[in-house]
């Protein structure tokens, strides 16, 4: 029966082709039916529909020209079917007809507001009857000051028209709605079925509707007896309920078919985005543009350094490195951009040399909470920034699937002309700092062609590393956390310089988990005058992540980067994952040793049985380099372990023990500490 229903009802079905904006009817119609409940209720019903405002008003005019006469055809309509005899059936069909050339939005917006007029002329009459002398007389007319009498028999009644009448609203606010999905993404075989199936039934139910509750109203001028027999309240609910039905099946399907075309803009935002970054711009901005959503006249840079807004156009023709991030940010990692960036900016004359910073942070969910997280980083950072809600998902996709943006963060090269550097800026920055500048691959290649370990090892840590390298003196890294090693190591070193004569400066560099022994050890060897020290933790998580950053880099551009010198880095990164002490003794820039600390100690407390043999001043460390090696077995276990992130594995690694080609293997571990 239903489906011969729905088959008479797409019979009737021959739109024009006219195009209707009937988005403003729903607030009029919901204005109306809210304002029109209310009858006899005193001040307090009074007080309440006074606090309406005008929606319609507010929302803004709308043309009713092209609508007036459709509505007032099918109030027409409504009044002479309800008076025919016919049924509920009878009536929403000569609606369909009536309204046969509409699309089914408008068919049911027209109706819903025909019915709406009929509605709000009822109870503005019966508001008035009592107060105004033309009401009265109306009122008279169609004898509803008898109606009146009976408010309180008829209360269940009304209510239920009253919620019938909201129920109709919702249904057609629903239908309504589906015209604003965007027609580019419509057409495919699931939304065809929907809107061809579920459309009409729901436009079907609300016009019978309509009718059933026209009829409530044609009845009334006969009395209430008529209306009390014409249809029990139950009938009116069920119809509310089935309503209420059909408007929950219209929104479970709009949202899936909402959530199918936001996937579907979104690829489209992505796959422009990522042809975007494959094309060589002439403006950087345009880049920006594409990331960062801007709205007209919107400023959406925060200048940390001036505490004011900004707009794209200032990064326009500049070198730019995109921060990208959680809202948690590592200290290290702030700690060493402030650094470089500062430093940058310390050299007015090398105009040239200098970039902008933009933190772009990227957050899942938003809330009061991550607000003020964001605001406490935002206030930390001297470059500018972006609010999170401000990222275009397409790029939020982008950084994790092309860029693989997990949790650590990433400095993208954005350049002048708006090309993307395809390598993460954050690990050259690490190694090379302001160096590395302008952050390209061409340049990270050079910088390692050229590098010496002494240099890579020395950085900025400590403010007289590279000083004591130019001066050529001695210089001794050692890390560990038995400080009996310490003093033992320290006190050796100390004793062999001064028998040798050598200027030699020693410092503590801990290691890669500073813990509190590590604190302690720090308090102890100030205390005793036993070395330098780092006395921020920060630094010595800066030292290990950077020769950790530095191994990844070897994966990564491996055929350029001197194998001496990332063996000699990852044999101090074992030295440390191996609880071992050790120590790395260099002349300035130029030759080296090292060792674990008891086999460096074992070497120096001989030192008397070999010093005659050093030729200074070269050779007290080539000597020492010496020594070592002699206490290697033949039978020795070396490894060294690469970032699992590092991409290139290179095809032959040389054992720094012995220079025997190493076996290579897969390792897999777990470690909590």
């Amino acid at each position: 029966m239903e489906m011969d229903r729905m088959k008479e009802v797409l019979g009737t079905h021959e739109p024009d082709g006219r195009d209707f904006d009937v988005t403003p009817l729903v607030p009029i119609v919901e204005d109306i039916i809210k304002r029109a409940t209310f009858l006899g209720g005193g001040a307090q019903d009074q007080d309440y529909a006074d606090t309406w405002e005008d929606t319609a008003i507010r929302r803004g005019s709308i043309d009713m020209k092209e609508l007036t006469y459709a509505i007032n055809k099918t109030i027409n309509e409504i009044i002479c079917n309800c008076s025919s005899g016919g049924d509920e059936h009878f009536v929403a069909m000569a609606l369909c007809r009536s309204l046969s050339r509409y699309a089914w939005e408008d068919k049911v917006a027209i109706a819903l507001a025909a019915f709406a007029v009929s509605y709000g002329k009822f109870w503005l009459v019966a508001q008035l009857l009592t107060t105004n002398p033309l009401a009265k007389s109306v009122a008279v007319i169609r004898e509803l000051p008898e109606i009146i009498e009976h408010t309180e028999a008829l209360k269940r009644k009304f209510e239920a028209v009253s919620n019938l009448s909201k129920a109709m609203l919702n249904v057609t606010s629903c239908i309504i709605n589906l015209k604003e999905l965007p027609t580019e993404y419509i057409g495919q075989s699931n939304e065809v079925v929907f809107l061809t199936a579920h459309v009409p039934t729901a436009v079907y139910w609300t016009l019978r509707s309509i009718a059933t509750c026209s009829f409530i109203l044609n009845l009334t001028a006969l009395g209430p007896e008529y209306v009390d027999s014409a249809a029990e309240a139950w009938d009116l609910n069920s119809l509310a309920h089935k309503l209420a039905k059909i408007k929950e099946g219209l929104e479970d399907q709009t949202a899936i078919i909402k959530k199918e075309i936001e996937k579907r803009r979104q690829n489209d935002a992505y796959n422009a985005l990522v042809e975007l970054f494959k094309m060589p711009n002439t403006d950087s901005t345009k880049i920006l543009s594409a990331v960062i959503n801007v709205k007209e006249d919107q400023l959406p840079l925060y200048d940390g350094t001036n505490n004011k807004r900004a707009s794209l156009d200032i990064l326009r023709q500049k070198h730019v490195l995109l921060l990208i991030s959680e809202l948690h940010i590592p200290q290290e990692e702030l700690s060493i951009l402030h650094q470089f960036y500062t430093e940058s900016r310390q050299q007015p004359t090398r105009l040239d040399k200098q970039y902008k910073v933009v933190w772009l942070p990227v957050v899942d969910t938003f809330s009061n909470a991550t607000d003020e997280q964001f605001e406490l980083v935002q206030n930390s950072m001297p470059w500018y920034s972006v609010h999170p809600i401000m990222l275009e998902r397409a790029f939020i996709r982008f950084i994790k699937d092309v860029k693989s943006f997990d949790k650590t963060p990433q400095l993208l090269a954005l350049h002048p002309r708006g090309n993307l550097s395809g390598y993460n800026a954050r690990d050259m920055m690490w190694v090379w700092g302001n160096l590395a500048f302008p952050f390209t691959e061409e340049r990270e290649k050079e910088l390692w062609m050229e590098a010496t370990l002494i240099e890579l090892l020395a950085d900025s840590i400590h403010q007289n590393l590279l000083l004591w390298a130019d001066q050529n003196r001695y210089i001794c890294l050692y890390g560990g956390a038995d400080i009996e090693g310490i003093r033992r190591l320290t006190t050796i070193m100390r004793s062999v310089a001064n028998t040798a004569r050598i200027p030699l400066e020693m410092l503590y560099v801990g290691g890669k988990n500073p813990k509190e022994s590590v604190r302690k050890n720090n308090s102890i060897i100030q205390a005793e005058n036993l070395s330098h020290i780092l006395p921020d933790l920060i630094k010595i998580q800066i030292f290990w992540m950077r020769l950790e950053i530095m191994l990844k880099s070897w994966g990564q551009h491996g055929m350029f980067v001197k194998s001496d010198l990332i063996q000699h880095v990852g044999k101090i990164i074992c030295y440390d994952k191996d609880g071992e002490g050790w120590a790395l003794i260099a002349r300035g820039w130029h030759e080296m040793a090292k060792g674990i600390d008891k086999e460096v100690y074992q070497c120096l407390s001989k030192f008397n049985e070999w010093k005659d043999k050093v030729v200074y001043p070269d050779g007290f460390v080539i000597a020492l380099d010496e020594k070592l090696r002699e206490l290697h077995t033949p039978h020795h276990c070396n490894r060294l372990i690469l970032p699992e992130s590092s991409g290139h594995i290179p095809e032959k690694v040389s054992c720094a023990e012995c220079g025997r080609p190493m076996e290579s293997f897969f390792m897999y571990r777990c470690c909590t500490d």
